[in-house]
């Protein structure tokens, strides 16, 4: 594996090459098939790109006991939660799940040039932000977004995304639990089996053209982007910081409270947003959650509140203006 993972320093062409380039280097992850370490050239100004490298649970421990909660691997990722349950929050008059929009999740990847790149995204009261990003710069974790992701609602929530990529991911995931603890964020609760979500999912799936799963007492549809993407000098495996994700609360009698965003490049926007109001659902943001992502990605968030099956088919047209493809399993 050592030498698997060696990087190739030469350099390779840019532009449109490059992205070629990476999008055969990961198309088979897309597959489900892991990924072959190493470093495909073709980097801006001759850099190579790196590849992301398979990592076991038991190669988290540290980062595990400095968050102070258990993590669990998807795919290449290591994934920790932090769902905001101390939280009370409306929206439109819907009580807010906070498996819907209230989760703190962070993501650690580890690479063939032995880096570790943390991404994720964090729920914070407006009182807690101010506090909470003084930490995280004491830490040199970066804040790549900082903005809402639900319309109007009580009390005030603020979504930041963070970002850091080094070589000790140990003293990374230390500055992220002195952030935390700034926060109200709850210790965990013991895991349990996420029980039947009361929606018409196969109607669901089949409006969407995928196979979506329970998290706990949501119902959520994820898809990945067609392309590679990459952050910097590295690429991203599918599920991080470029999936677009539908999520469905049940509010009985087959409704929903449906929360989530699409992932577009710039020509999308448009095409997008139209999509969504035509289909019946409301605006929330548009925005970015990375700062150096290839090719440049924006986020749309949208919120809609009625029969499930009816928001799904109001959503299919708008994913379909999108490139995207459903997330492979095991990668959610």
């Amino acid at each position: 594996m050592a030498d698997d993972r060696q990087q190739n320093s030469r350099s390779g062409p840019t532009g449109s090459r490059r992205r070629v380039l990476a999008a055969a280097a990961l198309a088979p992850v897309l597959a489900g098939v892991p990924v072959r370490a190493g470093a495909v050239s073709g980097g801006a100004k001759g850099r190579a790109l790196v590849e992301p490298v398979m990592t076991e649970l038991a190669d988290w421990a540290g980062v595990g006991k400095a968050l102070g909660r258990p993590g669990d691997m998807r795919r290449f990722m290591y994934h920790t939660g932090f769902p905001r349950r101390d939280l009370t929050v409306f929206s439109r008059g819907i009580r807010v799940d906070p498996a819907l929009a209230l989760g703190t999740h962070v993501s650690f990847v580890r690479y063939a040039d032995h880096s570790t790149l943390l991404m994720g995204d964090a729920v914070v009261l407006e009182r807690e932000l101010q506090g909470f990003s003084d930490v995280l710069h004491q830490h040199g974790i970066d804040q790549t977004a900082i903005h809402k992701h639900l319309l109007a609602h009580e009390p005030a929530v603020w979504w930041v995304h963070l970002h850091a990529h080094g070589h000790d991911p140990v003293a990374v995931a230390r500055g992220l639990r002195a952030a935390i603890d700034r926060t109200g964020t709850p210790p965990p609760e013991p895991v349990t089996a996420s029980p039947p979500v009361d929606l018409d999912t196969a109607a669901i799936d089949a409006v969407l053209g995928l196979k979506g799963y329970a998290d706990e007492k949501i119902y959520r549809c994820t898809y990945v982007r067609r392309e590679t993407i990459t952050d910097g000098r590295v690429i991203l495996p599918p599920g991080l910081g470029a999936t677009s994700a539908a999520s469905f609360q049940p509010l009985g009698g087959g409704r929903a409270a449906l929360s989530g965003d699409l992932a577009v490049v710039a020509r999308e926007v448009q095409p997008a947003l139209m999509a969504l109001r035509r289909g019946g659902l409301e605006l929330v943001e548009l925005h970015h959650h990375n700062l150096t992502d290839e090719p440049r990605l924006l986020f749309v968030h949208y919120w809609a509140v009625g029969d499930a099956v009816r928001l799904a088919k109001g959503l299919r047209p708008a994913v379909d203006t999108t490139g995207v493809v459903p997330m492979p399993r095991g990668v959610d």
